[in-house]
């Protein structure tokens, strides 16, 4: 499974909510939190339960709900007291303002409590999130760690800039601590969904810095960060020489190896199964030449 893109859709808007998993999205979150005014709760929890029980329902890209009020939302979804036997097709929870273990356990003891086992990605956007988010990527429930820059910054006092000098440490703590766990890191979202230059720009540095995914908030943000977080063909080639060329050096007993003049150590072999590996999940054919 691949995340490259994460696509919020506002859980008060049954319409939206269907179309979100048309958008090619490689994740579609359905909002029960900051997307919903407090008095429409209720009308979206029960507006995601319908979706996610309409029996024609049937997307193919993973499914997550954003609780807010987590027993509330659970429980709407969970506990069948309206007379709807149907099972939610839902695939993940997505736990904002994560800021500690103890607190995305919780989650996790709540969503067994109903007699489910759910992957739980956990929203970083605190500093005290940030401070612990290596604790909370070793939780066995998490399967995500996912940055929120704007809330960060207003935990901190930051002012948002263009570059994003202000976010970079716990941008890069946030990608460091999933890494270390062996879990998805998901970028901050960019919020100006009308400029897809500067959204290129900015989905460039998630590629760069290393993150499997970013946040969308709106669907024409989807195949920009998809185009830009699917390894490029030169890219794939290059990987797959690499791992052909390790083959044949383990084979011959040879420790040392170069692929197109350059010299290949154990980092560069581990960048290149990586990228087979994304590539892969992209639904790229990544056969050797």
């Amino acid at each position: 499974m691949t995340r490259r893109s994460v696509l919020f859709s506002p859980g008060d808007r049954p319409e939206l909510l269907r179309k979100a998993v048309t958008t090619g999205a490689d994740t579609v979150v359905f909002d029960l939190e900051d997307a919903v005014a407090p008095p429409r709760k209720d009308e979206a929890r029960t507006a995601v339960r319908e979706v996610l029980t309409d029996p024609a329902f049937d997307p193919d890209c993973e499914v997550c709900i954003r609780v807010g009020a987590v027993d509330a939302d659970l429980a709407a979804l969970f506990e069948r007291d309206a007379g709807a036997d149907a099972s939610p097709r839902l695939d993940a929870l997505v736990v904002p303002k994560v800021e500690s273990a103890a607190a995305v356990r919780r989650v996790a003891e709540a969503v067994a409590a109903r007699g489910a086992s759910l992957p739980l990605l956990a929203l970083v956007e605190t500093a005290a999130g940030v401070l612990n988010a290596p604790a909370v990527a070793r939780v066995d429930a998490v399967d995500a760690l996912v940055f929120g820059a704007e809330d960060f910054a207003a935990s901190v006092g930051a002012t948002r800039t263009s570059d994003g000098e202000e976010v970079s440490y716990a941008r890069q703590r946030v990608l460091v601590a999933a890494r270390a766990a062996d879990i998805d890191a998901i970028d901050t979202l960019y919020t100006d969904y009308e400029d897809d230059e500067g959204l290129r720009a900015d989905t460039a540095t998630t590629v760069q810095l290393g993150y499997d995914g970013k946040l969308a908030i709106h669907p024409r943000q989807v195949t920009v960060i998809n185009e830009a977080l699917t390894p490029a063909a030169d890219r794939v080639e290059w990987a797959q020489r690499v791992v052909e060329a390790k083959e044949t050096a383990d084979a011959e007993g040879r420790g040392v190896f170069s692929v197109d003049g350059e010299m290949i150590d154990a980092p560069l072999v581990a960048q290149a199964e990586r990228t087979l590996e994304r590539a892969r999940a992209a639904g790229l054919d990544v056969e050797r030449e």
